[in-house]
């Protein structure tokens, strides 16, 4: 049996920077020390959720992907030995930003990043202001805790994009999350579990959680956390994280169930591709 022993984290916004930093920190050396090989923070980790408003104050932000940031985390990753999946605003120059998740290998190495794809522009969640969509497709990579891809927050309710980090090789998708409650409620109990199923692999998905008041007053966004990872059969691994309160979760994942989920069900062996043109040609 291959376990693999993972760590995700929900904390809501502290009011700076830094201090939202330092506390990533400390979760990564919290999870470290209850043996945590990987780790994958929220979205945009190191500030507020922005897109509930319009504001260009908010550019500043961004930096570069071997920014002091990613250097810092890479450092981190390196010194505790463990793989980290870095959610950031990211400056690929001046004025094009892109939401994305950065991935660093146990030893320092930054392997590569994934662009979130699927932008959303509605009330509160004005994310087209800010960020161009991704353009670097579905990229899996090979880490010390073995292939890993990653999903961002809207991402999610795209089968399409989940289905192509199970071709491309993945057997744990990390999917950072900013997600509040309305409309979304239902969709975050199904979305990961069913695709963990239809693809094989473990899904992690972290949420923001509570109300970011200290920063937009009345108009702050109150996000339910709920973290939770999710196996290739569609369970639960451990309960979902609290729906109030900041909190680091570890979990195991035996990635032997990989095999065994795509054994029992043949769903790459019995996809039908060349029937699906109306995907890409409507």
């Amino acid at each position: 049996m291959t376990v693999v022993r993972a760590a995700i984290s929900q904390t809501t916004w502290t009011g700076d920077k830094d201090s939202m930093l330092d506390l990533h920190e400390k979760f990564a050396r919290d999870a470290a020390a209850q043996g945590a090989q990987v780790m994958c923070f929220q979205e945009l980790f190191y500030g507020p959720y922005f897109g509930i408003t319009q504001d260009k104050k908010y550019y500043r932000y961004a930096e570069p992907t071997d920014g002091p940031i990613v250097t810092r985390f890479a450092d981190l990753a390196k010194e505790l030995g463990m793989v980290m999946v870095l959610p950031v605003y990211e400056e690929a120059q001046t004025g094009i930003y892109y939401n994305t998740s950065v991935l660093v290998d146990a030893d320092g190495t930054v392997l590569g990043k994934y662009r979130k794809n699927h932008l959303p522009h509605v009330e509160k969640f004005w994310e087209k202001f800010y960020f161009r969509p991704g353009n670097l497709g579905y990229p899996v990579f090979d880490t010390a805790v073995g292939r890993v891809g990653m999903y961002i927050c809207y991402d999610r309710h795209f089968p399409e994009g989940w289905r192509a980090l199970g071709l491309n090789g993945a057997h744990m998708v990390f999917n950072p999350n900013a997600t509040k409650p309305g409309l979304s409620n239902r969709l975050w109990e199904i979305e990961q579990p069913a695709a963990a199923v239809a693809n094989g692999y473990f899904v992690l998905a972290p949420n923001r959680v509570g109300l970011e008041d200290n920063e937009y007053g009345e108009d702050a966004v109150d996000f339910y956390g709920r973290s939770q990872v999710v196996d290739p059969r569609g369970n639960y691994v451990g309960e979902l994280g609290s729906d109030r309160e900041t909190e680091l979760l570890v979990r195991d994942l035996d990635l032997d169930l990989v095999r065994q989920m795509r054994d029992d069900w043949q769903f790459y062996r019995d996809r039908r591709p060349d029937t699906y043109s109306v995907i890409t040609d409507a």
